[in-house]
């Protein structure tokens, strides 16, 4: 009799949405590279369960924003992450991919690796920007690192930790020419005339932090500009609900609020006025001009502000090395600033043109086919321990 090897197990944990969408393109490209009945199973979001991931855990319960709000949802994180380890400690897989969510993979990822369980990390963490002390604990939780920007494996290699650039999904998903005329058609936007993209954010507490100075600035806006027309994508309808106070208490915005769509809102927009965050990065790829803008508690800004590196917060200004787009932050983040920015981005034909060749070039950069080249690593670290060729 014969006895059928067990299938492969690739654990994995994503905690953003960010890291749901790095982590279903990865699953994507596992699909074709290792063995159809691999089994993927652990944390993660709705484009890694719609790839065929088993999750135990929603990624809901990892997504937290800011230090006070962290410590409040302490206690619920940390016994999910030892409720895991038991697990995984009890079952091993062959490999474990944490994607992002750095204070809560690494910590898990160290006990595995201890334990003689292969752990890659899909994203370097920002080390390049703030607190780089992580890079130590890097050293010692991951075996091999996948970087999606290509200035992080040297840094990486510097210290002892294996590293491959494998670009950046969102720069595969999306064209080098955004088709703006056939977005504004899609969300029944009029083809000419100026538009502007607001992306807040998609948390309550970044809702109630910035909303009311966006939709004000919003205002300020319509009224230098009346032609000007406004699109707003919300993910979901908790966060459309959220919105609502402040679409009520601005009855005059020409505003269209969008279910989801947000890169079809933003391929639609002219300019674009932005939360920081992963989301600069989508609008630089769709060569917009944009504003980039936060508020964040004082507590949590007044840490980043003395544990960081560079002069620039927004992906695209850290990619350039240089401010390519303004950057509006904290208290100077009023809506008189954000309007009068924005307004600009919207009217300097020459600036529009110059971003388009920097993001042009940024594009290609980062466009790897990231699916195949980081299914490629993962695959190799799982056969690795397999014994398999």
């Amino acid at each position: 009799m014969t006895l059928q090897p067990s299938p492969l197990r690739v654990a994995m944990v994503a905690g953003e949405p960010s890291g749901d969408l790095l982590a279903a393109s990865l699953l994507d490209g596992l699909g074709s590279r290792l063995p159809a009945a691999t089994q993927y199973y652990g944390i993660g979001g709705p484009r890694m369960i719609a790839a065929g991931f088993d999750a135990h855990w929603p990624m809901e319960k990892l997504t937290v924003r800011g230090y006070v709000e962290a410590l409040r949802h302490i206690p619920e994180i940390l016994g999910i992450r030892n409720e895991l380890k038991r697990q995984l400690l009890a079952e091993p897989p062959s490999v474990f991919v944490g994607v992002d969510a750095p204070d809560f993979n690494f910590g898990l990822e160290h006990a595995l690796r201890d334990a003689g369980i292969p752990t890659v990390h899909f994203v370097c963490p920002s080390i390049w920007a703030w607190r780089g002390g992580r890079i130590k604990k890097i050293a010692k939780a991951v075996d091999h690192m996948l970087c999606v920007f290509p200035f992080e494996t040297a840094l990486l290699e510097k210290a002892g930790v294996a590293a491959s650039y494998v670009g950046h999904p969102l720069a595969d998903q999306i064209p080098l020419e955004p088709d703006t005329l056939g977005a504004r058609r899609a969300l029944g936007l009029a083809e000419s005339g100026p538009v502007i993209a607001v992306l807040p954010g998609s948390r309550r507490s970044e809702i109630d932090l910035i909303g009311p100075t966006f939709f004000a600035a919003m205002e300020m806006m319509q009224h230098q500009e009346p032609s000007v027309r406004f699109v707003m994508p919300a993910a979901t309808p908790a966060l459309r609900a959220l919105l609502q106070p402040l679409v009520d208490a601005h009855p005059g915005l020409v505003l269209t609020i969008t279910e989801g769509q947000s890169q079809l809102a933003m391929t639609a927009a002219d300019a674009i006025l932005v939360k920081s965050g992963t989301v600069t990065l989508e609008a630089a790829l769709l060569k917009k001009p944009m504003v980039i803008s936060y508020k964040v508690p004082w507590l949590t800004g007044q840490i980043m502000r003395r544990q960081g590196y560079l002069p620039y917060v927004g992906l695209p200004n850290i990619l350039a090395g240089r401010f390519v787009v303004p950057e509006i932050l904290q208290h100077f983040a009023t809506p008189q600033a954000l309007a009068e920015a924005t307004l600009k981005q919207l009217r300097d034909e020459a600036n529009r043109r110059t971003l388009k060749e920097i993001f042009t070039e940024m594009h290609h950069v980062l466009k790897q086919n990231t699916a195949q080249r980081a299914a490629e690593v993962v695959a190799s670290v799982v056969e690795q321990r397999a014994g398999r060729p």
